[in-house]
């Protein structure tokens, strides 16, 4: 080989390499932020190239959202609208939560439904303390739950009766995650898992290229309980909610009171349905859904489910030995981790 064919030779190396190198992406690793909020915990695990420190910005937004949705911040601009405050008017956390409320109220006739505040208030599940609850008291709150009673106009919150309280607490949880998720996009992150106690978004894969794996919890016997997993389902671009009557409940006289509280009764859910975790585009949809079928049970649940595809439920439930078992739609079959 003569001397230029060398150089030549050397020169196409050189630029193979160098392009070779401009094209290799940095390696990908896996930062977690993790904290408080809303009463409960978050965990943001992240997959990134360079160091990156989200924790202030993410306990800002945290701050923030809980300034307008958290009826346990008498500031808040939830807590003033429901206080009658003339000078206070929705923003767009507000707005947009009570907009999903109303779609998912209407679509299940009532099941979800934030102007149960009053009762879930009575019952000792909301901001105040627990009522000695009689047949009057909740024959004396019903007529103040409603979907159909309140209306946002141009940000003012109009009530057929002044003391008609919101509650969000069955749904501001799933936007809060939604509202994280959209965060770390701005932010050039397309791959994490946004966990705030137990409601859950996934978008991209892991390092590898597997999925993020979520656990659904089994129902246990008291609040104090070890938590145990039944089923692990595998995540990819998409929310899960799980809403349950096993963890937040109280005993009066050998009676258990949970905090989902039905519309329509005024009184504590109380039927053999133990949890429902939903799946959904967004986290917020999920959320509300799952508190609407553990209203609703089963049985009305799986019917109502059948007609709406978009969304998909695995529910655990106790059959009539008092044996749990399990149900779910086609959705959940190719997500579900098989058992060994």
């Amino acid at each position: 080989m003569t001397l230029q064919n060398r150089i030549v030779s050397l020169l196409i190396v050189s630029v193979v390499f160098l392009l070779t190198s401009c094209n290799r992406k940095p390696a990908e690793r896996i930062i977690r932020f993790t904290g408080e909020t809303q009463g409960t915990y978050y965990a943001v695990t992240c997959v990134v190239q360079d160091s990156i420190n989200l924790q202030p910005a993410i306990d800002s937004l945290l701050h923030r959202f809980d300034s307008s949705a958290s009826t346990y911040k008498p500031n808040s601009i939830i807590s003033r609208l429901n206080n009658n405050d003339p000078d206070a008017m929705a923003d767009s956390t507000y707005e947009i939560i009570f907009k999903k409320a109303m779609e998912v109220s209407k679509s299940t006739n009532g099941a979800f439904d934030i102007t149960v505040g009053p009762l879930v208030n009575a019952w000792g599940f909301g901001f105040t303390d627990r009522m000695k609850v009689n047949q009057g008291i909740v024959d004396s709150l019903l007529p103040l739950v409603g979907y159909a009673k309140v209306k946002l106009d141009k940000g003012r919150l109009v009530k057929s009766d002044s003391r008609i309280q919101i509650d969000y607490n069955a749904i501001a949880q799933g936007y809060a995650v939604d509202v994280l998720a959209a965060f770390l996009h701005s932010r050039g992150v397309t791959s994490f898992l946004v966990d705030i106690g137990g409601e859950v978004i996934a978008q991209g894969v892991k390092p590898g290229g597997d999925k993020w794996m979520v656990g659904i919890e089994k129902p246990a016997r008291d609040m104090d309980a070890d938590r145990e997993v039944e089923d692990v389902v595998s995540l990819y671009n998409a929310a899960l909610s799980t809403s349950g009557n096993y963890r937040k409940y109280y005993e009066e006289n050998g009676v258990r009171y949970s905090h989902t509280i039905d519309p329509y009764s005024g009184y504590p859910v109380k039927h053999t349905l133990l949890s429902v975790s939903v799946l959904a585009s967004d986290c917020m949809t999920a959320d509300a859904y799952a508190t609407a079928f553990m209203v609703m049970g089963l049985e009305k649940s799986m019917k109502y489910l059948a007609q709406n595809k978009s969304l998909n439920a695995y529910f655990i439930y106790s059959d009539s030995l008092g044996k749990l078992s399990i149900s779910y739609t086609d959705g959940f079959k190719g997500i579900l981790k098989p058992k060994e």
